[in-house]
């Protein structure tokens, strides 16, 4: 069966093209478009989706459906990283000839929490849909204050003892605006935001869901 395969950013580049077809036996799944393409090994992070839906990679795929490969957001203002985050590098992105002001909140992975003795956490989101939620919050924020740029980064995966978990950043004309909106980013981040977090301390583990 012949399926239209869509790719963007990187995997484009590495393709050659944006659109191609590939021949799948029937009973293919998501799972099966990358190595028909011979592009070697797959790079880490990929998304799937069908017909413009996010999918797991074991969804069978029909002739006829378009399959796009999604490369992991690894920059802009809004991203998930599994690499360290740096709080210059969201600086930089929100700086301006127009701000008077940047505001910055930098969240790090604490030692002792709810009275345990935390040894690491792990952090886990849902990609693509975690980053478009940063990026509606960036738009609630400007809308509400005079801003000029936001910037969210959070990290995915194993963030040790001190390290950091997120940061934002947040530019205006005058600091009020600004230090208002990076308060009102992170409390909001963490209650909307697909992401979940698993402490992992002395003696057991627990998953903590959005808010904490």
């Amino acid at each position: 069966m012949k399926i239209a395969v869509r790719l963007f950013a990187g995997l484009r580049e590495l393709a050659g093209t944006r659109a191609t077809d590939v021949e799948l036996p029937d009973g293919a799944t998501a799972g099966d478009v990358w190595p028909a393409l011979q592009l070697g090994a797959e790079p880490p992070g990929v998304l799937i989706a069908v017909n413009k839906a996010y999918v797991e990679r074991d969804r069978v795929l029909a002739a006829g459906d378009e399959v796009a490969l999604i490369p992991p957001v690894s920059g802009g203002a809004f991203r998930l990283s599994e690499e360290p985050l740096s709080l210059e590098d969201a600086v930089r992105e929100v700086a301006s000839d127009d701000a008077g002001a940047i505001a910055t909140f930098t969240g790090t992975t604490r030692a002792h929490s709810r009275g345990r003795d935390v040894i690491r956490l792990e952090y886990e989101a849902y990609e693509g849909m975690a980053e478009a939620e940063m990026e509606r919050i960036a738009a609630i924020l400007r809308e509400k204050y005079a801003l000029v740029e936001v910037a969210i980064h959070h990290r995915v995966g194993v963030v040790e003892i001190g390290q950091t978990s997120v940061v934002i950043a947040v530019s205006s004309a005058h600091r009020a605006d600004a230090l208002a909106a990076c308060a009102e980013a992170i409390d909001t981040l963490k209650g909307s935001v697909p992401l979940w977090k698993k402490e992992i301390y002395v003696g057991g583990e627990e998953w903590i869901g959005q808010g904490s």
